[in-house]
């Protein structure tokens, strides 16, 4: 009887943010593609960016894995499945291991899914200007919950190979148990370029094959993979669950605005549609297209469409035909930057305004500093596009825009009453015109699978009266 080859995962996590946890997962994901295995990527947290990042590398679909937003078996459920079908899963972690919702447990942090999933952790630590010093940090890391299992440290930004001889001296004196897998030269870094919502889009920023080399280079060269691997086999039982699919008599056609200005969804939310009995049909606004024949509804996802708003403020046949849908009552749905994209104007950093769609009675303006960023729960306060009053949907804000200039004798219809992370703090959000519901939060489905079969539902509707 043949032996199932080995399967691996784990949990690269930090000391904080901005260690260089990304990079690393980008470069152990490269190394293994490079030896052969499939790499199924994975990142905790509400990220868009870095998943597309790991999706270029490994050329597998980057999800997210959520421990506020999500149910355990939601998580376990969609890992398991996933992996499956994979040698090796990296999960990158957000922010440092121990971070997450909030101060007081470990709701949303690294920590809380390396247990969920039984994985073990290997610890980022930048160790610039540090040496026995860096062996305490991790001292306090590992003993800070006995409950996680560590299979060793990555230093990154050391000054050279004495540096790594120090910090391997001072970890083998007082954490003789946690192994150093290497360490990485500070000038020996990938530099990927960055902006006001995080690191640029894989649409904008392709990691060229010369830097996925260095990548893997890095990897081959600064760490010991075959001390790492052993150390991470998954020996828990896999089981792929079953996935029930709609009914519907006729699948009716999403449109899904895709491109650079529109990037920001979670793929969990597309399976969703699709298993609710939708058909999804991605689109380029930015290349001139428009809504497919037979289109049933609309997704506008978020993104970075005031770095776009002129090219945008030039498709007036994106535009009409979205009038025209929502003079018909299509139902539309947007998102953070879909709902700046439906507004009268975007007014961009340097002052200029650029028409937008008009069919909400607001114009937004981009801010110099960060207006929203954290954790949100949404309660419909009335019947919309998602659901009935009282449905509860988790996501999350981060947008550096606000919105300006309400018209005159224009009323909004609020659809969400918006719970925040302080006690009792709640306010209206989720703004509705006759077909259309937008707002600034993404939110995850997977929080409420309601919402995305009552979508699929009304946009089958529509269908049938079309």
């Amino acid at each position: 009887m043949n032996k199932s080859p080995p399967k691996y995962a784990l949990v690269i996590a930090g000391t904080q943010s901005g260690c260089g946890k990304t990079t690393l997962s980008l470069a152990l994901m490269a190394a293994l593609k490079a030896r052969g295995l499939e790499v199924q990527p994975f990142k905790i947290g509400p990220d868009f960016i870095d998943s597309g990042l790991h999706t270029q590398i490994s050329g597998r679909e980057s999800r997210n894995l959520d421990g506020w937003m999500l149910s355990r078996n939601y998580n376990l459920n969609l890992f398991q499945n996933l992996l499956c079908t994979a040698d090796v899963a990296i999960v990158e972690g957000v922010m440092g291991l121990y971070d997450g919702y909030d101060g007081i447990g470990e709701s949303g942090s690294s920590a809380e899914m390396a247990k969920w999933l039984d994985l073990p952790v290997v610890l980022v630590v930048d160790a610039r200007s540090m040496a026995r010093s860096a062996a305490a940090l991790v001292y306090g890391f590992k003993n800070f919950d006995s409950n996680l299992r560590f299979a060793g440290v990555i230093f990154n930004r050391i000054a050279g190979e004495g540096h790594l001889t120090y910090l391997k001296q001072a970890m083998s004196a007082n954490l003789p148990d946690i192994d150093v897998l290497g360490g990485i030269p500070r000038e020996e870094a990938i530099a990927i370029p960055e902006r006001h919502l995080g690191l640029v889009t894989t649409d904008e920023f392709k990691l060229n094959r010369v830097q996925q080399d260095k990548l893997v280079g890095l990897v081959e060269r600064y760490l010991d993979i075959d001390l790492l691997l052993p150390k991470v086999q998954f020996v828990s039982p896999l089981s792929a669950g079953e996935r029930a699919l709609s009914e519907l008599t006729s699948a009716p056609a999403i449109a899904v605005a895709r491109d650079a200005a529109f990037c920001f969804y979670y793929p969990d939310n597309f399976e969703m549609l699709r298993q609710a009995g939708a058909k999804i049909h991605y689109f380029s606004p930015l290349a001139g297209e428009t809504l497919p024949p037979k289109t049933a509804g609309l997704y506008l996802g978020g993104g970075y469409p005031e770095l776009f708003a002129g090219q945008l403020s030039s498709q007036s046949r994106f535009f009409q035909d979205i009038h025209s849908a929502v003079e018909r009552g299509m139902p539309v749905y947007a998102e953070c930057g879909g709902l700046m994209t439906l507004s009268r104007f975007i007014e961009t950093g340097d002052g200029k305004s650029y028409a937008m769609a008009g069919l909400l009675p607001f114009g937004t303006r981009m801010l110099d500093r960060r207006k929203a960023l954290g954790y949100t729960e949404v309660e419909l306060c009335r019947s919309c596009l998602l659901g009935e009053p009282g449905l509860r949907i988790r996501g999350h804000e981060f947008h550096y825009s606000e919105i300006v200039q309400f018209e005159e004798g224009e009323g909004l219809n609020y659809a969400y009453k918006l719970h925040k992370r302080k006690q009792g703090e709640t306010r209206l959000e989720g703004y509705m015109h006759r077909s259309v519901l937008a707002s600034y939060i993404h939110l995850h489905w997977g929080s409420a699978p309601q919402a995305s079969s009552n979508f699929v539902r009304l946009c089958e509707e529509y269908k049938g009266r079309s």
